[in-house]
């Protein structure tokens, strides 16, 4: 077979990457060619995507795999869902989108369940309910920013904005779409029941196209700059979680995943949406997965806490790496203190150390003092998350669940994967890595017809990266078929 190349432009909340990946038939192997730093950016008192500065990055990246002397078949992105950009006629951005995090979100939430009931508002769209969802920021935007909503032309979300801005064509993919909570699972279409509740202007929202769904060459000027012509733009799986799952090597069906980073997204993966009474009271989400499937998924802040942590530090002149962290938190005898994930507090604190202290002094537990202890607790109670929700999703999904994939930049964590295996009694098995970037060039693959199906790629994955097997003690052994 030929070999082939693709590109993905997997992008982070803490940070973005332009992965490239050789496929020769058989073995798929990436290589990182372009990192960038991520962050949001205080405008005034809110808190922004800087999206010029990401998708200058992303070109950068594209003239990296030029300047290799390779023509790539096709380029992909995905991101993280909920944010969005909203551009005029001429695709100009009307103003730098907000970040979910910005403090908008809260009461916009509390806002928008007063117009419609939150039991609604799930049996449309089998969403979970957190503030930071897309329809709540779009509420924000009618209350606050109504003459910017009601002039714009087009609404993106965030990768599904990169790929216009690289093809020309103003598509969402289905995957990114569905984290909107203005997507209905039945009928695979934006919720015009919930746009009509709102008010919200239905003919800003772009067609919804399945995953792997190929856009167009590459736009001219951009093969000028980047030195390369004839790649493809695809519409892959636009969110970073879906490429992950599209990514993950399993086998059967009494399998879960972790997807790890700064998000941790628990789930399943079903052939249909799970809407009832219990869904919602778990709060558990219904989102589309490469193929038309639905990743069966709770959102549980993962690293985020302890990327909190280590910017706090640093601003107070003690900088660690994630590595010399995780060894402090090993060589740290466990207190048995847990704090919950899911609080509120930790969602967007300016002293998140301090706020685990105050957590654990208020719930009368041994309290965390140094960064290896209070990195110890972070990984327990993250990994004592895990297993409630593991159990939550059994009930949910109805059937057990053996083995638990993790996958992304967590999974590389071995402290986590040995605390998540002690705390759920599953059976762990961490890699690949770059499994969003390995999902989103699966997705290019089938696009382009150079492999026929999913589970056809899945076999690619397994053949072609390391899959550790951990127990209580430590990796078992290593896999690779």
């Amino acid at each position: 077979m030929k070999i082939r190349h693709y590109i993905a432009c997997d992008l982070g909340a803490e940070s973005g990457r332009i992965i490239l990946g050789t496929f020769n038939g058989e073995i798929l192997t990436v290589k990182e060619v372009h990192r960038f730093g991520n962050a949001g950016v205080k405008v005034g008192n809110t808190l922004r995507w800087d999206v010029e500065a990401i998708f200058e990055e992303i070109l950068t990246g594209l003239e990296k795999v030029g300047q290799r002397g390779i023509s790539p078949d096709s380029v992909s992105c995905d991101s993280w869902g909920v944010d969005y950009v909203l551009v005029d006629k001429q695709g100009t951005l009307l103003s730098q989108p907000f970040h979910y995090r910005d403090q908008r979100n809260g009461p916009a939430f509390q806002r928008a369940l007063q117009i419609v009931p939150a039991e609604e508002i799930f049996e449309e769209t089998g969403i979970q309910f957190m503030p930071i969802n897309t329809l709540y920021q779009l509420v924000d935007d009618l209350e606050h920013r109504r003459e910017i909503l009601t002039s714009a032309h087009k609404f993106f979300t965030i990768a599904d904005y990169f790929n216009y801005r690289l093809s020309g064509v103003a598509v969402i993919e289905e995957s990114l779409a569905s984290t909107t909570q203005i997507y209905n699972p039945h009928t695979r279409t934006w919720s015009s029941t919930l746009i009509g509740w709102f008010g919200l202007p239905p003919h800003i929202f772009p067609k919804i196209v399945p995953s792997g769904t190929n856009l167009a060459q590459l736009r001219s000027s951009i093969e000028d700059r980047v030195g390369f012509s004839g790649c493809r733009v695809i519409a892959g799986c636009s969110h970073d979680t879906a490429a992950a799952v599209a990514g993950i090597p399993a086998r059967g069906k009494s399998w879960a995943y972790l997807s790890s980073g700064t998000w941790s997204l628990l789930g399943t993966e079903t052939h249909a949406p799970v809407i009832t009474a219990l869904s919602r009271e778990f709060n558990f989400t219904n989102e589309i997965g490469f193929g038309g499937t639905v990743r069966l998924l709770k959102n549980i802040p993962g690293m985020w806490i302890v990327q909190e942590c280590k910017r706090r530090w640093k601003e107070e002149g003690r900088e660690y790496s994630y590595d010399e962290l995780t060894r402090l938190a090993e060589d740290t005898p466990s207190s048995g203190a847990l704090i919950d994930p899911l609080d509120n507090r930790f969602v967007s604190p300016d002293d998140m150390p301090g706020e685990i202290r105050q957590f654990c002094m208020g719930t009368n537990q041994p309290v965390p003092e140094s960064p290896g202890a209070i990195v110890r607790c972070i990984l327990e109670s993250l990994a004592h998350s895990y297993k409630e929700k593991l159990e939550q999703l059994e009930a949910v999904a109805g059937f057990s669940v053996d083995t638990l994939h993790v996958v992304g930049g967590g999974s590389r964590n071995a402290l986590l994967n040995r605390l998540t295996t002690i705390a759920s009694g599953r059976k762990v098995l961490a890699g690949p890595g770059e499994s969003s970037a390995v999902g989103n060039m699966l997705a290019q693959a089938i696009s382009l017809g150079h492999i026929s199906t999913l589970d056809e790629g899945r076999a690619i994955v397994q053949a072609s990266f390391s899959i550790e097997e951990y127990s209580g003690q430590g990796v078992v052994k290593e896999q690779r078929s």
